[in-house]
């Protein structure tokens, strides 16, 4: 900041001293500059001018009440005096333009008005002794008085337009903050439902490989085997996943994000493409081999979508598999169905498991993170018991208009092609029976 902004910020801070002072310099000028020419004869200048140019001390902090007294005294001196003019009637036209720059609207268009009264007294009042000279005098204040009214409204609108600048800067300052903040909570947000998945899920794979390869150690080595083999499998994938996604949270002190070339240290894994629909196949396979019955159909054409969405539709599908891993009991049978429709892709994955009578860790964060990632890409996922057992959790995603087909696709396991066909699918039961998995 500036020695110039500095002293213009402390001079608004202290307006009322300031303006005192001003008004002290402009008596000890004005004073002299009266008396001098009239002599003090008879009424006294000297008191008329003091009760002119002492309220130009409060002109800015009470712009309306510095006037009116100004313009009191004035018309008082004009009337009652032998002196209609004096030189201190010059603070007649700097409190005009006072009240105009710093007072109401209404204050500044009273006072012009005022002027120009006055302008026409002061003409009445001289037009006997010397009707030219009356003549000129009242032009003369009424022009003055017009063109401080103008440099007033100028000002005026200058100081308006500088404040309304400033008080949008101040509100896009706080604007921005809120953004951060609200970003912030999102990128948290996100991570957290991130986790929960990679975490939740890689977890339960690995428990039901551990269960699986305990009983299996002693009468079949080789399923034990392949059950370690699953679990590092699993573990690997998890931790590069994780590695993933908290690398975008390390940076260097200068802020930069971390990269290969800063030298040794933690750094984030390779990066892989986000997983999406294309990628539910090895999800199955995966949960499949963890001991469950898994079937993966698929309906209709299949179209390219966003990454979100596509990440949205995985994470749905990864999550409620974790569930039946974690809750449907042992050796459970589960389909799920992708159901593409021209405004819109299905997902149902359903079980035979225990269903409502499954014990349930009371947190419900599983089923929250699937309901939020849906609703931010308009979606939406009900989840709850089937009637006779099971669990049922179903999802659906909008299709951005004009999403293009995917071509040349391999004939995929499980694909069904886009004629009409009708699936024997219970209805999900109401949401108040909703069973927090």
């Amino acid at each position: 900041m500036s020695t110039w902004e500095r002293m213009l910020r402390w001079e608004e801070r202290h307006r009322t001293v300031v303006d005192a002072i001003g008004a002290a310099v402009l008596a000890l000028v004005l004073i002299p500059l009266t008396i001098i020419p009239l002599g003090v004869t008879g009424d006294s200048p000297t008191v008329w001018s003091v009760l002119l140019i002492a309220p130009l001390a409060w002109r800015r902090t009470r712009p309306v009440a510095s006037a009116a007294t100004i313009y009191t005294v004035a018309l008082g001196h004009l009337l009652l005096t032998s002196f209609p003019v004096l030189v201190a009637d010059v603070t007649v036209l700097l409190a005009l333009y006072s009240v105009t720059v710093h007072g109401v609207v209404w204050g500044h268009r009273v006072a012009m008005g005022s002027a120009v009264l006055g302008g026409l007294v002061l003409t009445a009042k001289l037009y006997d002794s010397d009707p030219p000279a009356a003549v000129f005098a009242g032009v003369f204040v009424i022009t003055a008085a017009l063109a401080a009214w103008a440099f007033g409204l100028v000002r005026r609108s200058r100081r308006e337009r500088i404040e309304a600048l400033m008080d949008r800067a101040e509100r896009l300052e706080k604007e921005r903050d809120q953004q951060g903040v609200i970003a912030t909570a999102a990128e948290r947000a996100r991570i957290a439902r991130e986790m929960h998945d990679i975490v939740a899920h890689s977890l339960s794979v690995v428990i039901a490989q551990a269960d699986g390869g305990r009983y299996a150690a002693q009468s079949d080595p080789d399923a034990a085997t392949r059950a370690l083999a699953t679990i590092a499998e699993t573990g690997r994938a998890a931790l590069t996943d994780m590695r993933r996604l908290l690398g975008v949270l390390r940076t260097e002190p200068d802020g930069r994000l971390r990269t290969a070339a800063d030298g040794p240290g933690v750094l984030p894994a390779a990066t892989t493409p986000q997983p999406g629909e294309s990628d539910l196949g090895a999800l199955v396979e995966q949960v499949r081999a963890s001991g469950a019955h898994v079937s993966l159909v698929r309906m209709g054409t299949p179209r390219m979508l966003p990454p979100g969405v596509g990440l949205a539709l995985y994470r749905v599908t990864q999550e409620s598999l974790t569930n039946v891993l974690k809750h449907a009991g042992p050796g459970p049978r589960v389909t799920v169905v992708v159901q593409w429709l021209p405004d819109a892709v299905h997902l149902d994955v359903s079980d035979d498991g225990r269903g409502a009578s499954a014990d349930s860790d009371g947190l419900g964060q599983g089923l929250r993170g699937m309901q939020e990632r849906a609703a931010m890409f308009g979606g939406s996922v009900s989840a709850g018991p089937r009637p006779g057992g099971g669990f049922r959790v179903r999802a659906e995603l909008p299709i951005p208009p004009g999403s293009p087909v995917v071509q040349d696709e391999p004939e995929r396991a499980g694909t069904v092609p886009s004629t009409p066909t009708t699936t024997d699918h219970e209805p999900a039961s109401d949401t108040s029976q909703e069973h927090q998995r």
